[in-house]
């Protein structure tokens, strides 16, 4: 006898942002609707995001805040579904919210605000949820209304649309895999290999003693690295370099380049130096670097110089020169990153080429769909990665 088929319309693989988006905006045009995921608990790395306050969306999309092979495919689905758009759904469930800088919108109270709000759509539009759902043998279907069909938990799914939003491998203590390539790759879809992005770096050598030294100091720079510049905080650690701007230059880094970072990026140091030298001659170097900075880096900045001890008036013009190149131009070769296991995403994934930018639909598959992170569109930080997962998602949606 052959296992009974449970039929929906839509099967939704991940209960993550994307995912539920896409499930509640589907189960609205009177689709049925089911969500599995693997986890015990949806949407957990939206709980955990920004620091547990969720940076939502943020007040400035641009598709130039975002990286693949194809820059063009996120320009649709970004229109059609903005950030304007989720502010609107935000507001009318009465989350409090502040923009932090940049454009950057967080929850006032806590992450979970969101996740409630996109768990309460889904319930009143109808849509099924299963956790501890782990999705195995996913192939066509030939029977009549069901293309795709799945063993969900035990249970033979079938379904006229399967929808991927699986997200990316980064942070797998959070349950992250790499399930959704895996599937892409089954149907012969091309997949671009995914690296961690937006990551803090890690270093060996003498930069990583610095670095250790000067654990838990944070300044703001300039970081310059293939062709990209990043103003922002940086901050040292035990392990290596982080803080948002080493995250943001992060995604574009490969493996062998040099970051070229400007720890005084509002100041012209040489000519600052000049001036000082003439006012204030009995000043030591390490104090003027203090008032710039901070005491700890100026003390272990200079701990192995040769100016160590010198006043302003002890410096040479080249002095002041080479000093001025240090701080302008601190070129910085990481060993590598701290991986998936600290990365708020993962770069590459499905190859935009096999997909509709307009549905998100494989163009070889009918009624197979890819949204959110296991796409290769990859956001900024700064609530661009969840406004690409609302947009994928309604994007989906409208034609699952």
């Amino acid at each position: 006898m052959t296992e009974m088929l449970q039929k929906f319309d839509v099967i939704v693989i991940g209960a993550g942002a994307a995912g539920l988006m896409c499930a509640a905006q589907a189960a609205g045009r009177g689709r049925s609707v089911l969500v599995v995921d693997h986890a015990n608990k949806a949407g957990k790395k939206i709980l955990m995001s920004g620091g547990g306050r969720c940076n939502f969306t943020n007040y400035y999309v641009t598709p130039d805040k975002y990286l693949s092979h194809n820059p063009h495919f996120c320009k649709s689905a970004l229109k059609r579904y903005t950030q304007w758009d989720f502010i609107a759904l935000v507001e009318r469930y009465g989350v409090a919210y502040h923009e932090k800088k940049d454009g950057q919108l967080f929850c006032d109270n806590k992450a979970s605000d969101i996740l409630n709000m996109l768990l309460s759509e889904c319930e009143q539009q109808g849509v099924t949820i299963w956790l501890d759902t782990p999705v195995s043998a996913v192939a066509q279907c030939t029977l009549r209304g069901c293309r795709y069909q799945l063993k969900g938990g035990g249970v033979l799914l079938g379904c006229e649309s399967l929808v991927v939003a699986s997200g990316g491998p980064s942070i797998p203590t959070l349950g992250a895999t790499g399930f959704g390539y895996e599937l892409a790759q089954q149907f012969g879809l091309k997949v671009y290999a995914p690296r961690a992005g937006l990551v803090p770096f890690t270093l060996t050598d003498h930069n990583k003693q610095l670095s250790e030294a000067l654990s838990g100091t944070a300044l703001n720079i300039e970081v310059e690295c293939a062709g990209q510049v990043f103003r922002d905080d940086m901050l040292f650690t035990h392990r290596g370099l982080s803080g948002p701007a080493m995250l943001q230059i992060s995604s574009y880094w490969q493996a062998g380049q040099s970051l070229s970072i400007n720890l005084l990026p509002d100041h012209e140091v040489a000519s600052l130096l000049r001036q000082q030298q003439h006012e204030r001659p009995k000043l030591s170097l390490k104090n003027w670097l203090a008032e710039l900075t901070t005491q700890k880096f100026a003390e272990k900045w200079l701990a192995s110089s040769a100016w160590q001890q010198s006043t302003l008036a002890q410096l040479s013009g080249a002095d002041m020169d080479a000093i001025a190149l240090s701080l302008h131009q601190w070129l910085v070769k990481p060993a590598g990153t701290e991986g998936y296991r600290t990365a708020e995403v993962a770069l590459g994934g499905v190859d935009t080429d096999e997909l509709s930018s307009k549905t998100m639909e494989a163009q070889r598959f009918p009624g197979l769909f890819f949204i959110g992170e296991v796409v290769d569109v990859t956001g900024h930080l700064g609530g661009f990665n969840f406004q690409w997962a609302w947009s994928s998602a309604v994007a989906a949606a409208e034609f699952v």
